[in-house]
């Protein structure tokens, strides 16, 4: 019982002690409530504050923006009103002036008829007292000029004619001397020069060595001559023979590899490389031929063909254009059912006179063709390279294939340095030139430029004008133009006349 009464005790002294602290924490629970919903109305009212604050700032910055934009709008309606007055003014003005235009242009119209009816009477003066009509006068008039400007036409052009065949020869010096000053400057600077490269210019005090020793024994043994300035690591060898330029270039190449340079020593590398070129020559030579499939050829003549490797012409190389002829011949033999290994043989040798030792006082073809007769070339292969450049009968119908093949092969775009885009441009440029003239009705540039062909109308120019106006335009394009060789103008004039049968 004890035990059971003290349980008892126990469980309602927690019952009470648990009642006690519910009662404590609902009492912190309210008084806390009551002090954050202080701090809160606090807040509140300190919200409320700022929020006023801000928004009588905004609306005094407001207020100054809106008065700023009306004082602006005020003076753009000002400004406006003054351009409004001003325009006004002008409008009035311009209408003033209107009125005084229509009033001098009324003045004028009455003043050109008072002129006109002067000018009848006038003229009905003039046809009585000479017995014509104005018409009448006037081509009589033309008809008189007309003779008068054909006869002095033809006299100062006869005078002209005489006077050039006087200074015929002179003239045409001037003008191939011209010519060349004009065209040839790029090509003579490639055809004359080598430039060989050196790593640093230390090594072109050596090459010049003590007194300029070691450059002179150079220029005495390659038979160039070098030219060492300020350009940097580069040495320039002047020459008009390219076989000479290149043994002084490849001899440099070796002595400055080697690192000895005296004169000795240079003699003896300048031999060793003219020894080896020599031979690079001949190999280069017979190659040719076998790619071609042209056997039996002399060595003479094989080393002719190996040297036109260092040759060019209008800045073709000389040994390409061999080739490419050579090839074309044969493909167009093949087509006519001619002998194709000997229009290959022919097109390869056909510019053979162009490389000789000696210097020559004949035409290339002529001496090409006597030099492949030496060599025991046949007689048909003798002609096609003598008459290439028809300084020969052509004989036979491997000449005029030849003489085709050279044609296309130097005259085709791009083979002596010239794009399509600029040939192009150069056949448009001779066309344009002879439409410029009156008279002409048609112009056709042909031959890849070498003719320009002009048809004139047979009503506007006569015959003795059509031969004036080849000159003429002769004359045109060579002042205005570059071109390699020479253009032929061809005028012509024609009347058909032509009727139906019906």
């Amino acid at each position: 019982m004890n035990i059971i009464f003290a349980f008892v005790g126990c469980a309602i002294g927690c019952a009470i002690g648990y009642a006690l602290f519910i009662y404590i924490i609902k009492g912190k629970k309210k008084n806390i409530l009551a002090s954050a919903a202080q701090e809160a109305e606090i807040l509140k009212e300190k919200k409320l504050l700022e929020v006023k604050e801000q928004f009588l700032n905004k609306k005094t910055e407001f207020e100054k923006q809106q008065n700023q934009r009306n004082h602006e709008n005020q003076l753009r309606e000002n400004q406006l009103r003054q351009q409004e007055q001003t325009i006004a003014q002008k409008e009035q003005e311009l209408e003033t002036l209107t009125t005084n235009l229509d009033n001098q242009k009324k003045l004028l119209q009455m003043k050109e008829e008072e002129l006109k009816k002067m000018e009848m009477k006038e003229r009905e003066k003039l046809e009585k007292i000479s017995g014509l009509t104005a018409e009448e006068a006037k081509a009589r008039l033309v008809e008189s000029l007309k003779d008068e400007a054909r006869t002095d036409a033809q006299a100062y052009i006869n005078e002209i004619v005489e006077d050039a065949k006087l200074n015929a020869n002179q003239q045409a010096k001037k003008i191939v001397i011209q010519t060349i000053q004009r065209v040839g400057a790029e090509t003579a600077v490639e055809n004359s020069v080598s430039v060989f490269h050196i790593d640093n210019d230390e090594v072109k005090g050596r090459i010049i060595g003590r007194e300029g020793r070691n450059i002179r024994a150079l220029e005495a043994a390659a038979g160039v001559e070098i030219v060492v300035d300020d350009t940097p690591e580069a040495i320039v060898i002047s020459g008009f023979d390219p076989i000479r330029r290149e043994v002084c270039r490849l001899a440099l190449h070796q002595l400055v590899a080697d690192g000895r340079i005296h004169p000795g020593r240079i003699e003896e590398v300048v031999a060793k490389v003219k020894k080896q070129l020599e031979d690079e020559i001949i190999e280069t030579g017979k190659r040719t031929a076998i790619d071609l499939g042209i056997h039996g050829l002399h060595p003479e003549l094989i080393r002719s063909i190996g040297k036109m490797k260092y040759r060019s012409s209008y800045g073709q190389n000389l040994l390409q254009h061999a080739r490419e002829t050579a090839n074309l011949c044969g493909v167009m033999a093949a087509e006519l059912g001619l002998n194709v290994k000997k229009a290959k043989r022919a097109g390869l040798l056909h510019d053979i006179g162009k490389v000789p030792d000696e210097q020559l006082e004949q035409p290339h073809a002529i001496w090409g063709a006597e030099f492949a007769a030496k060599y025991h070339e046949k007689p048909e292969i003798c002609n096609a390279i003598g008459a290439h450049h028809d300084e020969m009968e052509m004989e036979t119908l491997i000449a005029p294939i030849v003489q085709v093949c050279d044609a296309i092969s130097g005259a085709r775009p791009g083979a002596r340095r010239e794009i399509v885009e600029a040939y192009i441009k150069r056949l448009n440029d001779l066309e344009a030139i002879a439409m410029s003239y009156p008279g002409v009705t048609k112009t056709y540039a042909i031959q890849a430029g070498r003719e320009l062909r002009v048809i004139v109308g047979a009503d506007k120019i006569g015959d003795a004008e059509a031969e004036a106006l080849s000159g003429e335009i002769a004359n045109k394009i060579q002042t205005e133009m570059t071109y390699p060789g020479q253009v032929k103008i061809t005028v012509i004039r024609e009347i058909r006349s032509v009727a139906f049968a019906k």
